[in-house]
C-alpha cells in the first residue's frame, strides 16, 4: 500500500478515478478551483507518478494520465490506517463512533449493517 496521500493528490486522484484517463487541462477544468495554475497541477501530478500511484502514455505532444492505483486500494489502507490509530484496531468502534457522530437512528443502523453483510457476501464470493 502506497503512502497516504495529501489533499491535494487525493483531489487529483479522485478526478482520475473519475475520468480514468486525462490531461492536465482536463484535471484543472474537474478541480475544486479551476483557476489552480498549470504549473501547480502539473507538478502534483509528477509527484504521483514518483510514488507509483499514477502513469502516463504519450499521444502527440501531450500526456495522458491514468492512475495506477485503485481507489478501492488505496481506500482500504487509508481506512486500516485511521482504525489503526484512532481506534485501537476495531472496526466496531469506528462503527459505534460513526453511528453516533452522525446521529444514526437504529433503521439507518440496520441498513448499514445490512449494506456490510451484502459487501461481505460477495467478496466471499469472489474468493
Amino acid at each position: 500500500m502506497t503512502k497516504r496521500l495529501t489533499r491535494a493528490e487525493e483531489e487529483i486522484m479522485l478526478i482520475l478515478w473519475k475520468l480514468k484517463e486525462a490531461t492536465i487541462r482536463d484535471i484543472i477544468r474537474e478541480l475544486q478551483d479551476p483557476d489552480t495554475p498549470y504549473t501547480t497541477v502539473s507538478t502534483v501530478v509528477r509527484v504521483l507518478e514518483k510514488k507509483g500511484v499514477v502513469g502516463h502514455r504519450a499521444v502527440g505532444t501531450t500526456y495522458l494520465y491514468h492512475p495506477l492505483l485503485e481507489k478501492k486500494e488505496y481506500l482500504k489502507g487509508y481506512l486500516s490506517g485511521i482504525v489503526s490509530r484512532y481506534f485501537d484496531g476495531s472496526f466496531p468502534r469506528l462503527a459505534a463512533f460513526f453511528a453516533r457522530e452522525n446521529d444514526l437512528d437504529l433503521n439507518e443502523f440496520q441498513e448499514l449493517v445490512s449494506e456490510i453483510e451484502n459487501e461481505l457476501e460477495e467478496n466471499s464470493n469472489h474468493e
